[in-house]
């Protein structure tokens, strides 16, 4: 079998282009698949950093998650959301859904209290222990 470059150098460039972590390609009985690292931490500036770890500092108890994922503040886009700041949580309330491999996780609350931030952006890539929530 003889790899065609030109087809790993095409789908390179649309990996760097569109900003993918991976791409797959099958023209007959042919499958190409590309995929990179993709460092998160690097599009967020040492100052945004330093800001967003003075908020998590100086806020109330945090709530952590448990997993690796993406974090979804509703049930679906445009969908109410699980918890607001300002509203008062119980101990094992939902307060968001963390999405790894494909499974959609409910994150409960591990303590009671109020909201008084939400640590997290829609959509957002989060990792183990990150903080979610703050709570007083």
């Amino acid at each position: 079998m003889k790899i065609n470059k030109k087809i790993i150098e095409e789908l390179t460039g649309y990996l760097k282009e569109f900003g993918l972590s991976e791409i797959e390609y099958a023209e007959g009985t042919t499958k190409v698949k590309v995929s990179r690292s993709v460092n998160v931490a690097s599009s967020i500036s040492p100052s945004e950093a330093k800001k967003k770890q003075e908020i998590i500092e100086s806020s109330g108890k945090n709530i952590t998650s448990p997993i690796v994922g993406t974090a979804y503040l509703a049930a679906e886009p445009g969908g109410k959301k699980f918890v607001e700041v300002g509203q008062k949580i119980k101990k094992g309330q939902t307060i968001m859904i963390v999405e790894a491999m494909k499974t959609m996780n409910h994150i409960p609350s591990t303590q009671d209290g109020t909201v008084s931030k939400i640590l997290v952006k829609d959509g957002e890539p989060i990792e183990f222990g990150q903080p979610l929530i703050s709570v007083e």
